[in-house]
């Protein structure tokens, strides 16, 4: 049996989800909550497996809601029906906790198959949503990509090994006698990369080489 808890600011609409998918055999309703603190004061007692948290307008409480949920309630797998969602907003509702999205033209069967899907211990969004998690995936790879390909171009072979050593924790010296250089010329080096790379400490310089894979960590 997969206990379900509701939660939702308008009382019609809750009793409405309850019914539609109430019948379900093996889905049980424990509770009809109108806000999440109701429903984390009766969480202890109900034991929900799923909590369908529905969405009616894009607001910080409701971020700040599912974080407090997922936060204190681990084991909760948190749905969302949104029936309003921007881009922005469905990312960041992922990001705090929801397991699972679903947009306001979800029918009966996608509810259930997301509550089904949340309790076998797996994600579940609708196509919409996998298509802007999809985008979004992309945009990033594509923007690490190009500022890799940026450093390829913009440093030189030398910059390169500066930043290398550098970042390893080799000091000036210690670099200047690896590439047979002078100290100066390793102070010029360091000053050259991080005007090209636009990084004004050195704690960044090392925090740039290692997301751009120019070291390895162990």
């Amino acid at each position: 049996m997969i206990n379900v808890s509701i939660i939702d600011e308008h009382p019609v609409f809750c009793d409405a989800l309850k019914a539609l998918i109430s019948n379900a055999d093996d889905i049980h309703i424990v509770s009809c909550n109108q806000s999440a603190d109701e429903l984390l004061i009766g969480s202890q007692k109900t034991k929900a497996n799923v909590a369908l948290f529905v969405v009616h307008k894009e607001r910080l409480s409701v971020i700040e809601d599912i974080k407090d949920i997922s936060i204190r309630h681990p084991k909760l797998k948190i749905l969302v029906l949104s029936l309003k969602g921007s881009e922005s907003f469905i990312l960041k509702l992922i990001k705090v906790g929801a397991k699972g999205y679903l947009g306001s033209d979800a029918n009966r069967s996608e509810i259930l198959e997301a509550i089904y899907t949340l309790r076998n211990g797996y994600e579940f969004y609708a196509k919409t949503i996998t298509n802007i998690l999809l985008n979004s995936f992309l945009k990033k790879s594509e923007s690490d990509t190009k500022e890799k390909d940026i450093i390829q171009k913009g440093l030189s072979g030398r910059e390169m090994e500066v930043l290398r050593l550098f970042a390893e924790g080799f000091s000036n010296m210690q670099i200047a006698d690896a590439l047979f250089i002078s100290i100066r010329t390793v102070e010029t080096h360091k000053t050259n990369i991080m005007k090209k790379i636009n990084i004004k400490t050195t704690v960044d310089l090392v925090k740039f080489a290692i997301k751009n894979d120019i070291i390895e960590l162990d």
